[in-house]
């Protein structure tokens, strides 16, 4: 479930980073010197200078929480066996970049898409029922002429105050269901992050769905 490790980071504050081996803290493609690159999803992204890659342990404890969150809302079983983490980096506690790629098949049609509605409709009522109100949009944004799935969530404390936002890109690549994360609490770490999405390169030009 893609949105499972966004979903958690704007609930539970992250500890202090540290620098460990960066290709250790991927389940798929490398990282050489500040650039990552998937060849699963033809995909590669600059690290921004001075941000540090999350470690794994982080990534295995916010999918622990995520799941127990949205264990709350939800009924069913959340499998996350297939669930591959790319490349995360995050400048603190409270400014990441997170993106993941999962296998996942359209039986028909607009299967996709479906399962995009229901996974928004989850994350604001995971919020919901943790007494946490946000505000939610979703559309569509065009990068470099390919367009993705966009959910934007604006989280607040219990004053109304805007605290945390969040930006969710995905995308079906390659039989993969991509997803591109971004949680912040000020401008100036918004712009980096986003920028470093939007300069990335795709290798293969995907049509616009």
């Amino acid at each position: 479930m893609k949105y499972l490790f966004s979903l958690i980071l704007t609930t539970t504050l992250l500890t202090a980073c540290s620098h460990p081996d960066p290709n250790k803290q991927v389940d798929e493609g490398t990282v050489k010197g500040s650039t990552y690159h998937c060849p699963e999803v033809d995909w590669t992204i600059n690290i921004p200078d001075g941000w540090d890659v999350t470690t794994k342990d982080k990534l295995d404890e916010l999918d622990t929480k995520g799941k127990e969150a949205i264990a709350k809302t939800f009924s069913g079983d959340v499998d996350t066996k297939d669930l591959k983490h790319l490349i995360s980096f995050q400048k603190n506690q409270f400014n990441m970049f997170s993106s993941t790629a999962q296998p996942f098949k359209e039986d028909s049609a607009g299967d996709y898409e479906q399962q995009n509605k229901a996974l928004y409709a989850l994350v604001y009522e995971t919020f919901t029922a943790q007494g946490i109100k946000a505000d939610t949009a979703s559309g569509k944004e065009t990068i470099q002429g390919i367009e993705f799935n966009k959910f934007t969530a604006d989280i607040h404390d219990p004053d109304g105050d805007i605290i945390m936002h969040e930006i969710m890109y995905s995308r079906l690549i390659n039989g993969y269901d991509f997803g591109a994360n971004i949680n912040y609490n000020n401008d100036d770490d918004k712009k980096i992050m986003v920028d470093a999405f939007k300069n990335s390169k795709f290798d293969k030009n995907y049509p616009v769905r």
